[in-house]
């Protein structure tokens, strides 16, 4: 499975673990219109991309309230809990084998790019990758053309590329970068959903992975 010469890694949910403060963050806001809170399961059955659809799926009604605002509310929220949030330890042991390897690595991420930096530099996780791709804005939006980009940039072949990620989104990327894909369940949708997009490699946890 692992015989790949270069990992595209997701970094929301599949290098973070920020999960719980995804939750909290979305509840904050439901809480403040009134709105049914989500338990963490319920969470990883509707969240989606756009993110967008997903704040309508839980009660948000843009035609009455500005999506640039409340997009702006939910960063705001997130950045402060940011600190309590931390990358995966699977993650740092995957880095460091994949990195001893040889393959290169690199990140491509719907977080905005600034964010992305002070993350991973936080985190100290820069020195593995060979690019840190986030977005030029806070909306979440698609990585496919990042991703094109990426693999453009860096003269990759995409039958020696994987993608590592936690959504059915960076499913829809592999597709479109025509990569390998493993989806792994332990950020922001259920096993369930991830099996439902047809990846042939769906595994509960990061440290899955080096067994198949």
């Amino acid at each position: 499975m692992l015989d790949f010469k270069a990992i595209i890694w997701d970094y929301n949910g599949t290098l973070l673990d920020d999960l719980s403060i995804g939750v909290l963050s979305i509840n904050k806001m439901l809480n403040k219109r009134g709105l049914p809170l989500l338990t963490t399961e319920h969470y990883r059955e509707v969240f989606t991309f756009p993110v967008k659809s997903y704040y309508e799926a839980v009660g948000f009604d843009f035609e009455t309230e500005d999506w640039d605002k409340a997009a702006n509310e939910f960063i705001d929220h997130y950045t402060s809990l940011l600190p309590h949030s931390g990358i995966f330890p699977e993650a740092v042991d995957l880095l460091t084998h994949f990195n001893k390897e040889g393959k290169k690595q690199f990140i491509l991420s719907a977080m905005e790019q600034n964010m992305l930096n002070e993350s991973t530099r936080n985190e100290n996780i820069i020195k593995y990758f060979d690019e840190i791709s986030g977005i030029d804005n806070i909306y979440a939006s698609s990585k496919i053309d990042n991703g094109l980009q990426l693999m453009k940039k860096h003269e990759l072949k995409a039958s020696e590329v994987c993608l590592f990620g936690d959504t059915t989104h960076d499913y829809e990327v592999a597709k479109e970068l025509k990569c390998n894909c493993i989806l792994i369940a332990s950020g922001h949708q259920s096993y369930q959903k991830l099996k439902e997009t047809g990846c042939p490699t769906v595994v509960n946890h990061l440290k899955e992975i080096t067994k198949n």
